[in-house]
């Protein structure tokens, strides 16, 4: 990423082009990248297709985007020519099936990257979709397969809507290479190769090839670790839960190993995970020329862009580990933050926009008060393969910053133009009650009326199997309250319960009805479990053992007894009195 410093900012202020007309205003006659994506193009660094547009034009690149192609007509995606070296593809910044089906597996009626929510306008299983429809309409192009959906998908994993295992995306999709996690350093380095006419795609860290039976049966995988194959999780679906503990552990860059996954006589062979950007990098990657925008083509709004338009990424990367997310598996656990100086560099950028209204709706990235917190930094760090540095216990490698975190708080409130700058991602409550400072600046001074924590359950059981701490929640709650007396504040807590996890009966979640109850608690909102692509939780949902102990446990899997436990966290039918805690709202799934 050390170029993009040195690079003047191209095209300042265009739009990467989406027609040909747009081609012909930069007088390109080909293209040299053409990006394919589930979403609505927003030029903004929070969408995937726009961020690697971006790095690709820094190299010099002519970069188009295809937002949301009829994937029924080839000639949808052929409107700007063939590119020269590669097409890219991507489902956007969600899984297409998470994106089109809720966890009663009803369609949605809004699609929030898409105009105007607009629900239809990307495909089931969209990034195989795309990658098979470059295909046709560009024989002989490379493809690039890229995402969250690729990235969840690149072994053999279980789809929760279909409700069965599928093999690795690459074996449907056709693509030559498959990119996960962020993608910046790959994407580069398969742009350079490609350039140079060099067709060969091995050995680029965060990638995975599907080699040809030939050259399957002519490899050495002595230094890879072997998964189980398509076959035997056929055969035996308790095997997924090894293979995701395998995956899991080989997820660090600095001591993890090749992986190789059969499929017949065919082998899927991943690269050990990229290396996580640098702090400079990270600076440099986000101060690309990004319009924050949507395509002047869209006349409706852009749900998706509207929530997140005067928002801030300050970090990247989530230590957590928590078994139903993948944040893991894409961003990787090793944590990396921007400096001070160049996030107040996009806050003076946002002010001069004229439609900023003076606040700054969140500084935030998957948790947001791991800004300048530390792992990976010590060889301690760099031999570890615990897929969390908080569970069970925060490790005592994990550095955490206050001072920076309070400086970055601070300064960024008193930006010129900038009225409030409020935490909207949410925060992890065990880090935060080891920083009583940050603590007090944040509810005092960041919070928007209501602040998301994530408690997910409140049986220590189910916690455990989500990787959760338990016992922290009633501590943060009761200071959370006491601090915002203090200010004079009245700011109420947005938390967040997950329904029929593995594991959990009825039983175990009447620990968390009860202390509705007590509280006289109205939630906001009530998450019922979906089992995502090679999760944990959703190794646990298939296979009813806990990933642990590998020991049976109870999975809700009939649709009336996860209604009941929705049921269990909703208010009462009879009215009852207000918690101190939070505002009376009625119950969104």
């Amino acid at each position: 990423m050390d170029a993009l410093k040195n690079q003047p900012p191209p095209n300042a202020n265009a739009f990467l082009p989406m027609t040909r007309a747009e081609m012909d205003a930069r007088g390109w006659a080909e293209l040299d990248v053409l990006l394919v994506t589930g979403d609505a193009y927003v030029d903004h660094p929070s969408f995937g297709a726009a961020v690697i547009g971006r790095v690709l034009e820094a190299e010099g690149l002519r970069v188009g985007i295809i937002a949301q192609p009829d994937w029924r007509r080839s000639e949808s995606i052929q409107v700007m020519g063939r590119p020269r070296l590669f097409c890219g593809v991507t489902a956007g910044n969600l899984d297409s099936m998470l994106s089109n089906y809720t966890a009663a597996r009803h369609k949605r009626k809004e699609d929030v990257y898409s105009e105007d929510g607009a629900p239809g306008k990307r495909p089931n299983h969209a990034a195989v979709v795309y990658a098979q429809l470059c295909r046709r309409a560009f024989p002989g192009v490379p493809v690039v397969l890229g995402g969250m959906e690729a990235s969840m998908r690149r072994v053999v994993h279980y789809d929760f809507w279909e409700d069965k295992l599928r093999p690795s995306i690459m074996a449907d999709a056709k693509a030559d290479i498959l990119v996960y996690g962020m993608g910046e350093f790959a994407i580069r380095e398969i742009a350079k190769r490609l350039r140079t006419g060099n067709r060969d795609l091995s050995g680029i860290r965060g990638t995975a090839l599907f080699l040809g039976a030939k050259t399957t049966a002519a490899a050495v995988f002595s230094d890879a670790i072997l998964l189980p194959s398509w076959e035997d999780l056929q055969h035996d679906k308790k095997l997924l839960l090894r293979l995701t503990k395998v995956v899991e552990a080989q997820q660090t860059p600095y001591c993890g190993k090749r992986l190789v996954q059969m499929h017949g006589n065919r082998a899927v062979f991943m690269e050990p995970p990229a290396l996580p950007l640098s702090g400079p990098e990270l600076d440099a990657l986000y101060e690309l020329p990004f319009l924050r925008l949507p395509h002047p083509s869209y006349r409706g709004k852009v749900p998706g862009f509207v929530s997140i338009k005067d928002s801030v990424i300050v970090s990247r990367g989530c230590a957590g580990g928590c078994t139903f997310c993948g944040l893991g598996f894409h961003q990787g656990k090793f944590l990396t933050s921007r400096s001070v100086d160049s996030v107040l560099k996009e806050i003076r950028r946002m002010t001069e926009a004229e439609t900023f209204r003076g606040t700054v709706s969140d500084l935030g990235g998957p948790t947001a008060n791991l800004y300048a917190c530390e792992n990976g930094h010590v060889d301690a760090c760099k031999n570890c393969h615990r897929p969390s540095c908080l569970w069970p216990t925060i490790c005592p490698h994990f550095g955490i910053d206050e001072s920076q975190q309070l400086d970055l708080l601070r300064r960024a409130r008193t930006e010129p133009g900038v009225k409030h700058v409020f935490i909207q991602s949410g925060i992890r409550m065990d880090v935060a009650l080891r920083t009583p400072e940050y603590l007090k600046e944040l509810v005092q001074n960041h919070v928007s009326g209501h602040m998301k924590v994530a408690p997910e359950h409140l049986h220590p059981e189910v916690l455990r199997r989500m990787r959760k701490p338990a016992g922290d929640f009633q501590g943060f709650m009761e200071q959370f309250h006491e601090l915002s007396e203090a200010a004079g504040r009245e700011q109420y807590l947005v938390p967040y319960f997950i329904s029929s996890f593995p594991g959990c009966t009825e039983k175990e979640m009447g620990a968390v009805e009860q202390f509705l109850k007590k509280e006289n608690w109205n939630l906001q909102q009530v998450q019922d479990f979906i089992p995502l692509p090679m999760t944990g939780a959703a190794a646990m949902y298939v296979t009813g053992l806990d990933i642990n102990t590998e020991q049976p446990i109870p999975v809700v899997r009939n649709a009336g007894d996860r209604e009941r436990q929705k049921r269990m966290l909703r208010p009462n039918q009879s009215p009852r009195p207000r918690s101190k805690w939070e505002p009376s709202v009625d119950t969104v799934d």
